[in-house]
């Protein structure tokens, strides 16, 4: 087979294994645009409202724990498998909930194919691809996870003017009614595709080595590599395999050895590092942190795709330069410009006013449920000097329910903000983790740990990882109402700078190398 022949193979194998960061980014982050309207219908508290949001990533964390010896037990390729049926069944029973308890489990269903489109396919593709062009494979996945975050922001949007249509075709359908339903329900049509797609591409061949498979092992390499090539990388893996025998069942406290600490610490960190910066807090309610700023509804939607669009090129842009400039570089890099930009966005939530002036007021009396909570009036004239003591005090005069169902419209009259400065510090933040922690996380754990426990210590790391992201989302709508959006955002800013003093100090450059040689120079028996 040709050296083009083996490298277009490649690339096809990886993006559809990559498919998977495509459902789970569409499945994350689809709730972004269904939230207001569910917590509408359902009538939730701020701790079910973050719940509905971060149950997914509950179970995703559970599965995390398996997803990977699940897959050095049958196989990289089944366990896809069985992912993609998960995704099918939870968009479907999601669109169909009769109330909050159903909504909660079936995206509690999602979470499991969650967890596992997030560890196995970039091990999968780790395990398949040569040194020289390992980073930007892998990156594949993470591109995809920001395409499905993308796709996700923009058919939210499209839904939401579809059902302000007033057309025909929108009213037979009731979109306007259901629209969060048909925002979650669109996630069945690519789980179908990808669970056909997956029966195209072969199993793991360090799997299928590790399993003692050795002719099929060599026949999938050489599907990539070439014969030659493939036959001197699978005497290297059979090298670095040496003596040890692979259990179905490593114990856990394989990956608390001397010789796994500098790797495992290196993972532990940068698995917190990924979430308690907050990204998931900024893509998972991102129309909601734009209705914060005053400026409605349909621009939040609106600015939501903007930032979809805006990680989807800045991933591109790190896909292209993770093998020239290596790991390191891009990490530092991102950290330096979320801190940046995460202290610009807290500066200008801080300057921002909320007062009900009288223009205001007028403004709100054209509203068509004005009735409904008109008792705001008794706000008219006071200035307040923070969003918390505002939302409190309509809280207060218009009770819960009422102030839950009319807070953006209100907010929107009430406040004065730079809404420019919040905007292009989103972007920049986003565009800064795109280039830096997006992928290069998950490149790092598919490079740092040797490959009989690949699977189990990228199980590990991740599931820190997906609890820290549970953490966030969780307990955001909580920080906004109770710490403020300018504290929060403050909070997120010091931890990048804890985070980027630990990448220059302790993180090694990975570029270039195979998976053995990495095994040799950080893994010290």
């Amino acid at each position: 087979m040709s050296k083009t022949n083996s490298s277009f193979n490649l690339i096809i194998v990886a993006l559809t294994v990559a498919l998977g960061g495509f459902l789970m980014g569409f499945d994350a982050s689809v709730i972004s645009g269904a939230i207001k309207f569910i917590n509408i219908e359902f009538e939730l508290t701020d701790v079910q409202k973050g719940f509905a949001v971060a149950c997914l990533t509950l179970t995703s964390t559970i599965a995390m724990l398996f997803a990977g010896p699940v897959s050095d037990k049958i196989g990289r390729k089944k366990t896809l498998i069985y992912a993609a049926s998960l995704f099918f069944i939870s968009a479907v029973y999601s669109a169909l909930s009769p109330n909050y308890i159903h909504l909660i489990i079936a995206r509690m269903i999602g979470g499991l194919g969650v967890g596992a489109a997030l560890i196995v396919p970039p091990m999968y593709i780790a395990e398949i691809a040569p040194p020289k062009s390992r980073g930007r494979l892998v990156s594949f996945n993470q591109l995809n996870i920001v395409i499905g975050l993308s796709a996700a922001f923009f058919t939210n949007y499209m839904i939401l003017q579809m059902g302000d249509s007033g057309s025909d075709f929108a009213m037979n359908l009731n979109i306007q009614g259901n629209n969060w339903r048909y925002m979650l329900a669109l996630e069945a049509l690519p789980a179908i595709l990808y669970f056909l797609f997956l029966f195209t591409v072969p199993e793991s061949p360090r799997w299928l080595a590790m399993r003692g498979l050795d002719d099929q092992a060599v026949k999938v390499m050489a599907r990539f590599e070439g014969e030659e090539n493939a036959s001197k990388e699978y005497e290297a893996i059979k090298k670095s395999l040496k003596s040890d025998t692979v259990s179905t069942k490593l114990p856990l406290k394989e990956l608390f050895k001397p010789a796994m600490k500098f790797v495992l610490t290196i993972g532990v960190v940068i698995a917190i590092l990924q979430q308690i910066t907050g990204i998931n807090a900024v893509f998972f309610y991102a129309p909601m942190i734009f209705e914060q700023t005053g400026i409605g509804t349909d621009a939040s939607f609106a600015n939501a795709v903007i930032i979809g669009l805006t990680n989807l090129v800045f991933t591109i842009v790190a896909i292209a330069f993770v093998d020239r400039l290596g790991r390191k570089p891009l990490l530092a890099f991102g950290l330096a410009g979320i801190i940046i930009t995460m202290f610009m966005l807290a500066s200008g939530f801080r300057s921002a006013e909320y007062k009900l002036d009288s223009a205001a007021i007028a403004k709100l009396e054209l509203h068509e449920n004005y009735a409904e909570f008109s008792a705001v009036k008794q706000l008219e004239g006071t200035t307040f000097k923070n969003d918390v003591e505002f939302k409190d005090k309509v809280f207060e005069v218009l009770g819960d329910n009422v102030a839950r169902k009319y807070e953006s419209d209100i907010l929107t009259a009430a406040i004065t903000i730079n809404s420019w400065l919040v905007l292009i510090s989103i972007i920049g933040f986003v565009a800064s983790f795109a280039v830096s922690l997006g992928p290069v996380m998950w490149i790092l754990f598919s490079e740092l740990f040797p490959d009989r426990l690949r699977g189990l210590a990228i199980s590990f790391v991740g599931v820190i990882n997906s609890a820290i992201s549970f953490s966030v989302q969780q307990i955001f709508p909580w920080e906004l109402n109770n710490i403020g959006s300018s504290g929060t955002y403050f909070i997120y800013g010091m931890f990048a700078v804890a985070g980027l003093v630990f990448v220059l100090l302790k993180i090694p450059e990975t570029k270039g190398k195979s998976l053995e040689e990495l095994e040799e120079l950080l893994v010290k028996e």
